[in-house]
């Protein structure tokens, strides 16, 4: 009973913050991270009162199945924006603007960070450098996504940022790969070339194995049903199977072979979209079917929210120069590679700041390094990745989304939401009255 009432009240929660925020136009997104904050742990869930809040993170980690799942089905949207016709067209500028906006932003990153390592070496260590950096390089695809398809954004700089996202979390998991390597490599006084370099990108390339196995799988699975119930089932189905077969770990001797969920489901939707004709159809069906759950999805989020981050005036310096110096590169590396790559005049000046949102990809980099150095005997310097990648998180999840909408709607991109007919025949019949 409780785990029911505490979902239909943070569904609820989510709704009605979404018509409160739509006062001041702000996007759904941010209205559903507020809800969260609000019946989280620090707000109704000090009462304690398990099944009308979240009483404590345990409490909310309880419920990581719901936001496994939300990430599966939103990383198959993404690569359904891979389909070859429109990749001839961006897919070589694509490529190049996500590498060098991450690698900017990384390396951005890292020298602002070194500098206070310098000052602060107590409360900011080498290894925890080199981490931070390669988490810089991620960008959170649910909170841009969500935007996009609220406002049902279309233009040039949404045609490119959807690629760039997708693409960009596969850079940064090969960034974060290497670069936590070489800090674990610091702590421990040894360097594993196995660690550093071959693993990172066996869980690439193993991913996107297992996403195009899948893809394919669907595609010759939909051709036995032909209803859109049934069809849309079946799409449930590998969207979950994609989920638990990416948990699955394993070793062949020094090699560990892992997988990435958004990578399996990404090129899942990927495979699918170029094989089926109508796929585009399909995933209007999931879009509907999977509203409720995103609106969980980022209510769960926001009561996830660490606000116990603010304790420490040194946290709070190295968060605020992490998501300075982050969202200078991300802007300026993406107008630097957009205008080498020649493309339009608004992509070079909006999409870096459509990249800013973070959350959840850099949230599981900087669990698997606190899981690590704790147990390699290092906790403080897990402690304090996750603390700054807490601090960036909560901030970038209540501001991007809305810099996100304002981008695109600079951009031009975002059109006025067509009257329906109804509202529109009455606004006619009042406007005469009035005459």
């Amino acid at each position: 009973m409780e785990t029911l009432l505490t979902l239909s009240v943070a569904l609820l929660a989510g709704l009605l913050m979404s018509r409160l925020t739509k006062i001041w136009n702000l996007p759904a997104v941010t209205a559903y991270l507020v809800a969260g904050v609000l019946i989280g742990p620090y707000c109704l869930g000090q009462f304690g009162v398990y099944g009308l809040g979240f009483v404590d993170a345990a409490d909310v980690s309880s419920y990581s199945l719901i936001s496994e799942a939300a990430l599966g089905f939103i990383a198959i949207s993404m690569g359904n924006e891979f389909r070859l016709s429109d990749l001839k067209q961006t897919g070589r500028q694509a490529v190049v603007v996500a590498v060098f906006q991450a690698v900017v932003a990384t390396l951005a990153v890292d020298l602002a960070l070194f500098l206070l390592h310098l000052a602060i070496p107590d409360a900011l260590p080498l290894s925890a450098v080199l981490t931070l950096g390669a988490i810089a390089a991620a960008t959170a695809p649910a909170a841009t996504l969500m935007v996009v398809k609220q406002y049902k954004a279309e233009g040039p700089v949404t045609k490119m940022l959807l690629p760039v996202v997708a693409l960009d979390d596969v850079v940064g998991l090969i960034l974060f790969s290497v670069s936590f390597g070489i800090a674990q490599a610091l702590e421990d006084g040894q360097i594993s070339l196995f660690s550093v370099l071959v693993n990172p990108l066996i869980e690439v390339v193993a991913s996107f194995a297992l996403g195009a196995l899948l893809g394919l799988a669907f595609h010759l699975l939909e051709r036995f049903f032909h209803s859109r119930s049934k069809r849309l089932s079946i799409s449930v189905c590998m969207v979950f199977l994609g989920v638990a077969l990416s948990m699955l770990k394993f070793r062949i001797g020094p090699v560990e072979i892992g997988f990435s969920s958004l990578l399996v489901c990404m090129m899942l939707g990927t495979i699918f979209c170029n094989l089926c004709d109508f796929s585009e159809e399909l995933m209007e069906y999931i879009d509907r079917w999977t509203a409720p759950l995103m609106v969980l999805f980022f209510v769960i989020s926001g009561a996830g929210l660490e606000l116990n981050v603010f304790t420490g005036w040194k946290v709070i310096l190295i968060g605020v120069t992490f998501i300075v110096v982050r969202s200078i590169g991300k802007i300026v590396g993406s107008g630097v590679s957009s205008k080498f790559m020649k493309c339009e005049p608004t992509i070079q000046k909006y999409l870096g700041i459509t990249l800013l949102p973070q959350a959840g990809v850099s949230l599981g980099m900087s669990l698997t390094a606190l899981t690590a150095m704790t147990a390699a005997g290092h906790s403080e310097v897990g402690l304090v990745i996750r603390s700054i990648s807490l601090f960036a998180v909560l901030i970038y999840e209540l501001v991007g989304p809305l810099f996100t909408k304002i981008a695109l709607d600079k951009a031009g991109e975002i059109k006025e939401k067509p009257v329906p007919p109804r509202k529109k025949a009455a606004l006619e019949a009042k406007a005469k009255k009035q005459k």
